[in-house]
């Protein structure tokens, strides 16, 4: 489907932004690191492992890497980071998502990361995932892992509905009316994300894509005046409006599973297969379940896949030394960092490498058997597309939409039709990195 957007070169998609950095290194002059896993205050399998990892590479590099830890939900809201940019105070290596690329890519941030891979490293990551942080030869992220989305549930609650495995809704039609069933005087029917923000539109993107449409067409035109785009929308009003899902998440957020579906504020709850860590980690003893995601009458089984990935600051400290840092951290061929990768996507965090060695590494490990790991791998991820990389001034006037039509009931065909007209305008100067990949 990506291959879908053929944008041409066109829309500058960025704020002003400054690369001077090392904000947030300590006095001793090392490179910080900005990302929401380690070092953690509150202690977690993904903090050790970030730890591990910066401690093993000081300990055998002169250039050294001093990590800054901030909440995920601090992190993912975007402006606490684009902001240290701004000002000149960015990070010397930072976690950038693809739904954030083109902010920083054409804000000329990045330090062209394609000097580091040779053809072989290149040729073991699966197709897409460099892809998705280049442009053109230049490469500016490399990825970390892969993670599509699913439906988490709790057995329990639905047997207290009256419910059983049978009940397990396939179609839109049938999870709200599954929601309906679920919902008491203590406990919504199901979650999507009701916060405005990048991730909030993640969640919602595959909704769109089952019904066939998309946000631009073929030619890269922005197409976003569809039914599907309707359909989507009111799905969401229907849930989150309609009071069978709630309008504010518990916790970190609609992400964080352990806190929403784990603590019964919901039966039901769209997340990713990072919710399978979560749930191990904090509530080892809670049984759930995952299906994936309905779809419309007659609409495609679809999720997305988003990732992580680490970038450089280009006008960092030492762009050449962070450079080498991220390289060593994830498209080593080393066995050793082949391993280190298995134990984060098939431990620490539970979802998919981005690299092929990685993947046989952790089957031959026998990683995915467990019985949630397995769904995913049977039956969600096949049919995962990849997070589009879509600019602030994309995503905003479809987060816009689906708030408006989602928390205060407006109608969804009017607010696609201001989105498309917002689309319609931005595109006519867009001079950017090509937003299809």
């Amino acid at each position: 489907r990506r291959s879908m957007l053929a944008l041409g070169a066109a829309a500058a998609g960025s704020v002003a932004l400054s690369g001077c950095g090392g904000g947030g290194a300590s006095n001793s002059g090392t490179a910080s690191f900005w990302n929401f896993y380690g070092e953690n205050p509150s202690g977690s399998a993904e903090s050790e492992w970030m730890t591990k990892l910066i401690s093993d590479w000081n300990a055998n590099n002169d250039f050294q890497v001093s990590l800054k830890y901030m909440p995920a939900q601090t992190y993912l809201d975007g402006s606490t980071l684009q902001t240290a940019f701004t000002s000149g105070e960015g990070p010397d290596v930072f976690l950038l998502s693809p739904g954030d690329f083109l902010r920083y890519a054409n804000g000329g941030v990045l330090r062209d990361l394609s000097d580091k891979l040779d053809n072989s490293v290149r040729a073991d990551f699966t197709p897409g995932f460099l892809e998705s942080r280049s442009d053109g030869d230049k490469l500016y992220a490399i990825p970390m892992d892969a993670e599509p989305l699913a439906i988490f549930y709790s057995p329990a609650a639905f047997e207290a509905g009256g419910l059983s495995e049978g009940d397990i809704p396939t179609t839109w039609e049938e999870f709200v009316a599954v929601a309906e069933k679920l919902t008491t005087d203590r406990q919504f029917g199901a979650m999507v994300d009701p916060a405005p923000s990048y991730y909030e539109n993640f969640t919602w993107y595959p909704f769109l894509w089952q019904t066939g449409n998309d946000v631009f067409d073929a030619d890269g035109k922005p197409a976003f005046d569809n039914p599907g785009s309707v359909q989507a929308m009111q799905l969401w009003q229907d849930l989150i409006y309609g009071g069978l899902a709630p309008k504010q998440a518990q916790g970190a957020g609609a992400s964080e599973v352990n806190t929403n579906l784990g603590s019964g504020n919901v039966a039901m709850q769209q997340s990713g297969i990072w919710g399978i860590a979560q749930m191990a980690q904090n509530l080892p003893d809670f049984e759930y379940d995952v299906f994936p995601l309905p779809i419309p009458d007659g609409g495609t089984p679809t999720t997305i896949v988003g990732g992580w990935s680490f970038a450089v600051n280009a006008e960092g400290k030492d762009p050449d030394g962070a450079a080498d840092f991220v390289t060593w951290a994830l498209a080593s061929q080393e066995k050793e960092q082949i391993q280190r990768l298995v134990d984060w996507t098939a431990g620490a965090k539970s979802n998919f490498p981005t690299r092929k060695s990685v993947l046989e590494a952790a089957e031959q490990q026998g990683k995915y058997e467990e019985a949630h790991m397995k769904k995913f791998v049977d039956e969600i991820y096949p049919t995962g597309v990849s997070e589009p990389r879509f600019p602030p001034e994309v995503y905003k006037p479809i987060s816009d939409a689906l708030q408006a039509v989602a928390l205060e009931g407006k109608d969804a065909q009017e607010q696609v039709s201001a989105a498309q007209a917002s689309l319609e305008k931005y595109m006519e100067s867009y001079d950017g990195v090509k937003i299809s990949y």
